[in-house]
């Protein structure tokens, strides 16, 4: 690995940014007639349930359909989770990511997304290390969790990074709250990273969560391997090992409705 060291980063395999403001590079506006997938060119679909529910316990099945991922005709993607038997599943879902397609190394990373409301829904907004299941496995391949909801406590959003040796519960975590305890279901709200290669800083409709992460954040002995490239990641899965049990007050077709996604660069 080119991962450096918690005390002396120097970038690994990403090469260096520049210092000129922010740049954008690459979206999705996700325009398109209602029922159409999202453009091919941009996404490709992690179809099933992984391995173990994506590691996670997660109860849904994801597939690559437009009644799961489509646009909605008013220039947005829908990510739907529906109670429905597949795959000796309950639910269907999807798991939508740019793997092989856009790969990300230092920038700005942001979406904007309304999220659904129930127990046991569980949205999220991520990275993962574009080196997994090659060079490196999880955690040593990196995740930056920009949002992470879970639908039972809509009050609440939460940025997290793993790696080894501070990964799962043991995560880097920081959460976010809206003013005068607003939900986060009804409206659409801007979730993002700014990633150098020094620090990882969360935003929340433009306010910073938390402190910026850092390598010095880090626990002692533990490496710093947020220095290569990452694809994006947007899915909704259903209960799992965070998700939590589905509740009685979770209605079906649940929606993660997304306005957009778009990536920045710094300018030389």
């Amino acid at each position: 690995r080119c991962g450096a060291t918690a005390a002396t980063p120097r970038g690994g395999a990403c090469p260096l940014p520049g210092t000129g403001p922010y740049q954008l590079t690459w979206q999705d506006e996700f325009d398109g007639p209602a029922g159409a997938s999202p453009d091919a060119a941009n996404w490709r679909f992690d179809v099933g349930t992984g391995d173990g529910g994506w590691g996670n316990n997660q109860l849904e099945y994801d597939t690559a359909r437009p009644e799961n991922a489509g646009l909605d005709g008013q220039g947005h993607l829908a990510i739907v989770a529906r109670r429905e038997a597949l795959g000796g599943m309950a639910y269907t879902s999807a798991r939508m990511t740019t793997r092989g397609l856009h790969e990300e190394c230092y920038g700005r990373v942001e979406a904007r997304i309304k999220l659904p409301r129930g127990s046991g829904l569980w949205p999220a907004f991520w990275l993962l290390g574009a080196d997994i299941g090659t060079t490196s496995y999880w955690p040593a391949c990196g995740e930056i969790d920009v949002m992470e909801y879970l639908g039972q406590a809509p009050t609440r959003v939460f940025s997290t990074v793993h790696g080894p040796g501070y990964s799962g519960a043991y995560g880097i975590s920081q959460a976010a709250y809206l003013p005068g305890g607003a939900a986060f279901d009804l409206d659409f709200h801007d979730f993002a990273v700014e990633w150098d290669p020094y620090q990882l800083v969360f935003q929340v409709d433009g306010t910073t969560v938390g402190v910026a992460v850092t390598p010095a954040l880090l626990p002692h002995g533990t490496t710093w391997v947020f220095d290569h490239p990452f694809f994006l990641i947007l899915n909704l899965a259903v209960g799992g090992n965070l998700g939590g049990a589905v509740g009685g007050d979770t209605a079906f077709p649940a929606t993660m409705l997304v306005d957009w996604v778009r990536v920045y660069e710094r300018a030389p």
